[in-house]
């Protein structure tokens, strides 16, 4: 079996999301044996890397009519990643551009060990969503890329370079081009699409019918 997920560091729901998918897939034990790829979808790539707004004057874009739903919005999502164990501040997060956190995950997808890359990809949404830093700031990805395991010099060269920057664009322009327009989304044997933080359910239900598809296929 086969997954590929198009997602953003910034994007709340492809946090949530592909921890459903990856406990589904703990959960019939095939996490460890499954290719699971990682694809760029940057939400905004025109957003600033450098801002003091709030995330909910960013959400809402400044319209004030709009904060209460806004902020009831945020709590119901903050409620949904902390019911899955995970943690979320919404209100400390600093929204920013994240095209150099997206290069950073290719530059750990290329080293061919997907625990390292896992691990670069948990501690940029808990960077993004927990700890009220800024995802563009390059102090701070070179911190959190370190202690997961990659090499700073590496790190720094990459960000002060624009390396990696067409194998980002390379993937949003294979998700226009396969008519996705929104993150998360996930594709199971280039067959069968999954958009969104779908139920949990939905994750093993569709995990469970590839399952049977190959099991038969197999004979």
């Amino acid at each position: 079996m086969e997954i590929k997920y198009w997602s953003d560091i910034a994007c709340p729901f492809c946090y949530i999301g592909s921890n459903r998918m990856k406990r589904a897939m703990k959960e019939l034990g095939i996490y460890n044996t499954t290719e699971l790829e990682f694809k760029s979808f940057e939400l905004d790539p025109t957003t600033s890397k450098e801002t003091t707004e709030g995330y909910i004057n960013h959400f809402t874009q400044g319209n004030k009519s709009m904060e209460d739903q806004a902020k009831q919005q945020m709590a119901y999502i903050e409620k949904m990643a902390h019911d899955d164990g995970l943690s979320m501040d919404i209100n400390s997060v600093i929204p920013t551009n994240t095209v150099d956190a997206h290069r950073l995950i290719k530059l750990a997808n290329s080293k061919h060990d997907p625990v390292l890359t896992e691990n670069l990809i948990r501690r940029f949404y808990q960077v993004y969503f927990n700890d009220g830093r800024s995802i563009a700031d390059h102090n701070v990805l070179v911190n959190a890329a370190t202690e997961v395991g990659l090499y700073k010099d590496e790190v720094e060269v990459i960000l002060n370079s624009d390396k990696y920057f067409q194998e980002v664009k390379a993937d949003e322009i294979e998700a226009m081009q396969s008519g996705i327009h929104a993150a998360p989304f996930f594709v199971i044997n280039n067959k069968y699409g999954i958009n969104g933080a779908q139920p949990y359910e939905v994750f093993i239900n569709a995990l469970k019918q590839v399952q049977d598809e190959e099991d038969k296929a197999k004979g």
